[in-house]
């Protein structure tokens, strides 16, 4: 700019002073410009930020991880992170798995837009059930599963040096001297489930393992406690409460890693935990973070949710995850961690988790033990006509032989204190009668002449065979049946009648459809629960008939194209019916 007070001036000092006042007075007026630009355009806001207007997200949290992820979401809020421009504004509720997983099977709303459980069983078990809505975008931690016994308990069984496999850590826990194990009911618990899963496929390997699987149940049932949290609570409190001195106090646990690791970390003074890693393989939970799309996630809330979990995984909360004890992947574990957790070598901790257990498997875990825990009386009913001679495509063997194999490894899930009777039905079975009672259901243990009841039954199944010229007399056999296990209902134990058949009605005698449902309605007493489960067998049965049967007392109807698949198909059922939520 020319110089206005002498132009052509000789003091180069001033034109120097000149210059830079001119030119940081165009710098100020070229930002201010762009400053003006920016706030019409919406990219700064003097006087606000974008925690004016966030999208709100509740996520709902397994009891270990939600500490965690209150810490990620207030460090995410300092930080201002954004989704789409708008901060992301997270709000972490503590919620047991379980409940979560009841209130979404429940059509009931769990408050929550994203869930974080510490297992993907409940994310299964919600598809298994048909509730569909729940989408998984990825993994937060994991942790495997194990067995924590105090040191006097751990050295009893040589730890550190000798390892075990879960059979034999469970067999620990039967037995006069045992060492007394507990665990979380694996109703609520997916740390006790995969455990118990774990204990009964490999039980069931042997010969008598589903025996000795449902003893180990039993064993176990005495000593259960509600969430891992509580179970933590049946460990010693204090070093007068010595483990001989106080029965009720258990001396080892089925817990995860991470339960461990803060056990130790938060018992000042005491004496912590030692853990053993079985050697067969520990499953281990997964923190699945799922979308609960049924909840009506507008789209701005699904991408905030997906960038607060990809925020998790930045180095910062990595390294929170491994503070609390969690793993951050498969392999993501120290040697810290493992020994805070109580782990020592040659403990195999480094191998990596075991396979996941199939759903069949969880499901047939928890239907043994529902019936293991509460001790059962179940009436099985058998439909013996002629159909069931037919073959079962790519077996070489009839309906009625797999369903008889089905049925005998379903006996030998039951425990001597459960009673199951056994009825078969085909028209003009037994005189103007469409059946018979085989063996009256009764105690699996009582002695019977030279044997027990359980004799007499595995030869009463293995003697079921299809009469010859034999129609479905299903109406009149049920409300038989139903009527019967009604009257006998055992108060304190599961009761349910369980009738299998591969066809419909084929009595032109009997009642009708609605006459049977109208009486099974009737019978059917709330107060005195005896769930019909129907199992529709085979490509002629009809699974809307059974359903309809079954519902009218509280039960359900199922369908299998397979007589293989019956033993699977019962204990999924029986869960069901067992649940007070499925119930109500």
């Amino acid at each position: 700019m020319p110089d206005q007070d002498g132009a052509g001036g000789s003091d180069p000092r001033r034109r120097a002073r000149r210059r830079a006042t001119a030119v940081a007075t165009a710098l100020v007026l070229t930002v201010a410009g762009g400053t003006a630009a920016a706030v019409r355009g919406g990219l700064v806001s003097f006087g606000s930020s974008c925690q004016d207007d966030p999208v709100r997200l509740t996520l709902a949290a397994s009891p270990d991880l939600a500490p965690v992820l209150r810490t990620a979401a207030r460090q995410a809020r300092e930080a201002d992170l954004t989704s789409d421009g708008r901060c992301v504004a997270v709000t972490v509720a503590s919620r047991e798995s379980y409940k979560v997983a009841d209130a979404l099977m429940a059509g009931r709303a769990p408050g929550a837009q994203v869930w974080v459980p510490d297992s993907s069983v409940w994310v299964q078990r919600l598809a298994a059930d048909g509730t569909s809505d729940v989408s998984t975008v990825g993994h937060v931690a994991s942790s495997p599963v194990g067995v924590a016994m105090t040191p006097a308990a751990a050295r009893s069984l040589g730890w550190p040096a000798k390892t075990y496999d879960w059979p034999s850590l469970a067999g620990a826990a039967l037995g006069d001297d045992a060492v007394r194990l507990g665990a979380a009911d694996p109703a609520r618990s997916a740390t006790g489930l995969l455990a118990l899963t774990r204990v009964s496929t490999a039980a069931s390997a042997a010969k008598g393992g589903e025996t000795r699987a449902a003893g180990v149940m039993k064993a176990l049932s005495r000593r259960v406690s509600g969430s891992d949290g509580e179970v933590l609570e049946t460990l010693p409190r204090d070093t007068s409460d010595t483990e001989l001195g106080n029965p009720r106090r258990n001396q080892a646990l089925v817990v995860s890693e991470q339960s461990a690791y803060r056990y130790n970390t938060d018992t000042p003074g005491g004496s912590g935990l030692d853990l053993f890693y079985p050697k067969d393989g520990s499953p281990r939970l997964d923190y699945p973070y799922a979308l609960l799309d049924g909840q009506g996630l507008t789209t701005d809330e699904s991408r905030a949710a997906i960038r607060f979990m990809s925020y998790l995984g930045d180095t910062r909360q990595q390294r929170l995850l491994a503070r609390y004890g969690f793993r951050t992947s498969d392999d993501g574990w120290t040697d810290a961690l493992v020994a805070g957790a109580g782990g020592s070598a040659p403990q195999p901790y480094a191998e990596p988790p075991d396979r996941p257990a199939a759903s069949v498997a969880l499901q047939e875990t928890l239907g043994v033990w529902t019936i293991t825990v509460q001790s059962a009386r179940i009436t099985t009913v058998v439909d013996a006509s002629s159909s069931m001679s037919e073959a079962v495509p790519g077996t070489g063997r009839s309906r009625m032989d797999v369903t008889r194999a089905a049925l005998l490894q379903a006996l030998a899930t039951f425990t001597a204190e459960d009673e199951i009777g056994l009825w078969d039905f085909a028209t003009g079975l037994d005189g103007d009668k469409d059946y018979r009672v085989r063996v009256p259901t009764g105690r699996l243990g009582q002695e019977e002449g030279a044997g027990t009841r359980r004799g007499r039954l595995t030869a009463a199944f293995k003697a079921l065979r299809p009469v010859s010229d034999g129609a479905t007399g299903l109406y009149d056999t049920t409300l038989a049946a139903y009527r019967a296990a009604t009257a006998s209902y055992a108060r304190g134990r599961f009761n349910a009648l369980v009738v299998l058949t591969d066809g419909v009605n084929e009595d032109p005698g009997s009642v009708s459809r609605a006459e049977v449902v109208d009486r099974l309605k009737r019978l059917a007493d709330p107060r005195r629960p005896v769930p019909l489960i129907m199992i529709a067998v085979g490509p002629d049965a009809d699974l809307e008939e059974a359903s309809r049967l079954a519902e009218a007392t509280g039960g359900s109807g199922h369908e299998v194209t397979d007589p293989a698949q019956i033993h699977s198909v019962m204990l999924k059922a029986i869960v069901g019916a067992a649940s007070p939520d499925r119930r109500g």
